[in-house]
């Protein structure tokens, strides 16, 4: 067999005592035949997996076999449970006689850790926009967990503005097959591929992974419903999560919580979203439940869009609907909760962001009940946005930088530390990252260091 590993490696969805393991094999990863998806043949491949306390895996933990089923175009999820908690573990895999490259994991903290827990944010990749350097950067910093708030690949071609070029793919993706074939590309990029063996991941989605700006069902037609279904198929099988689509519906709001230190609460605002709600009633109950109940310092929420109320002057000043601006009964009742420790991150918009979140917006002078810090993307092209003018028709807006990168956080019992990490150029390989921003929150206000706005 050739080498089947052409996708990579990952891991994800951290619990105290396990993770999962995953690979998606793939001998030829542009292959066009959507009956041998990967290029891979149309059986079942017995795929072997080791996890151990070292690179060397001389003090092994756990090993096993899975079937890497043609029906999930050869991908594997291995549920390893019985660990221990905050610990790293090295996992890889074998095919025949292909070995994979070998990753890192780490499961989450144990209940009453008060351990500060490292983590980062990412979002928005679009292939064509350019390298993803900083993936590389990220992966440098070996963070306990990695959150994707979306974006993870685009569904249609961009021409306007092409740094790579994408290949033998179809300008629009709306099958099964053209799904697996767009995450296969993505999933080439040798940056990428070293962020998801550095370290787990808890991805969410936005719209991109099915169709630009969909909400919930569409237009309830069947046609919508298969592509829909197709997609989520398409996410699961590329993506280390627990849960498989079921009947095309694909459950992704979830938590995970690092000790007595943070609960991350991911959400999803598409599947169920309608003209009235962004979450839909289970969700947004689940949610306030946990804002009230849990016991954690900080109550964190890992979603795709802007949360803060973002007024965009200009000769057509207007809000954007397709955020939570379009919902701001909803947005009211999550923050009318009052949780203490609620820190939101987002993303969507390639551009940078922090700010607090009001009880009212309109009233510069109402509480503080929160803080909001928005991922830049790491590759897609950011908008034409006047940066300053928004950050003057908005007060509780305070930071804005307009280049590509990522979040580097620190959650502590003490404090939250949010780092902007950025590079200057994504046209070519090998930019340098820094930091262009650096907030701190000790409760629901932010307090500014070495940050100022681009």
């Amino acid at each position: 067999m050739a080498n089947p590993f052409t996708l990579g490696i990952a891991s994800g969805e951290p619990l105290p005592d396990g993770v999962v393991l995953w690979t998606r094999l793939a001998v030829d990863p542009l292959g066009t035949d959507p009956r041998r998806p990967g290029g891979m043949a149309p059986r079942a491949v017995e795929v072997s997996w080791q996890l151990a306390e070292d690179e060397r895996f001389t003090r092994g933990v756990r090993r096993g076999t899975a079937q890497a089923l043609p029906v999930w175009a050869h991908s594997v999820h291995v549920r390893v449970a019985g660990l221990a908690a905050g610990t790293d573990y090295f996992y890889r895999f074998k095919a025949g006689s292909q070995q994979s490259a070998v990753g890192r994991t780490r499961t989450a903290d144990a209940a009453d850790s008060t351990r500060p827990v490292r983590f980062a944010v990412a979002s928005c990749q679009r292939y064509e926009h350019g390298f993803y350097t900083a993936y590389r950067h990220l992966a440098e910093e070996r963070p306990d967990v990695v959150f994707h708030v979306g974006d993870y690949i685009y569904e249609s071609r961009q021409s306007a503005r092409v740094v790579r070029a994408l290949g033998p793919l179809p300008g629009e993706t709306s099958r099964l097959h053209e799904y697996r074939q767009r995450y296969a590309r993505y999933k080439t990029d040798p940056d990428l591929q070293a962020a998801h063996a550095a370290a787990p991941w808890v991805p969410t989605w936005d719209d991109h992974e099915v169709l630009d700006n969909y909400r919930g069902r569409g237009d309830g037609s069947a046609a919508f419903l298969r592509r829909r279904g197709a997609a989520y198929q398409a996410y699961y099988e590329n993506q280390p999560i627990r849960v498989r689509p079921d009947d095309g519906n694909l459950q992704m709001y979830r938590r995970r919580t690092y000790g007595t230190v943070a609960d991350f609460m991911v959400l999803d605002a598409r599947q169920y979203r309608d003209a009235t709600t962004m979450l839909g009633a289970a969700q947004e109950q689940w949610l306030l439940s946990r804002l009230v109940t849990s016991p954690v310092r900080w109550r964190v929420l890992v979603q795709p869009l802007f949360f803060a109320r973002r007024f965009v002057p200009g000769p057509a000043p207007n809000l954007r609907p397709d955020s939570w601006d379009g919902h701001p009964a909803q947005r009211g009742r999550i923050l009318g909760v009052n949780a203490p420790g609620l820190a939101v991150f987002s993303g969507d918009v390639h551009n940078a962001w922090a700010g607090e979140l009001k009880a009212d917006f309109l009233d510069p002078a109402s509480a503080t009940v929160g803080v909001e810090f928005v991922s830049s993307s790491i590759s897609s092209a950011p908008p034409d946005t006047d940066g300053p003018a928004v950050l003057a028709a908005n007060p509780h807006l305070r930071f804005f930088d307009d280049r590509r990168g990522y979040l580097s956080c620190s959650a502590g019992p003490e404090e939250l530390r949010v780092a902007f990490r950025a590079v200057d150029f994504v046209d070519r390989r090998g930019a340098p990252v820094r930091t262009v921003g650096e907030f701190v929150t000790k409760g629901n206000g932010l307090t500014s260091e070495n940050a100022s706005s681009k």
